[in-house]
């Protein structure tokens, strides 16, 4: 189960490599592994944005 820190710039999240994103397992987004944690940081500017092609609104 994912943890999510909302914060004022951002959120923090704290997951096993399993729950990744396929952004953050291409490290698309800021990552840091510590141990089997994985911490990934979403700024608000990056929320908007999504894994899918922008032209598939069907």
């Amino acid at each position: 189960m994912a943890v999510r820190i909302k914060l004022p710039g951002g959120t923090l999240k704290m997951k096993v490599y399993r729950e990744l994103r396929g952004r953050e397992r291409e490290r698309r987004v800021p990552v840091m592994k510590i141990g089997s944690l994985y911490f990934i940081w979403w700024s608000n500017s990056q929320h908007g944005s999504h894994d899918k092609p922008q032209n598939s609104h069907q």
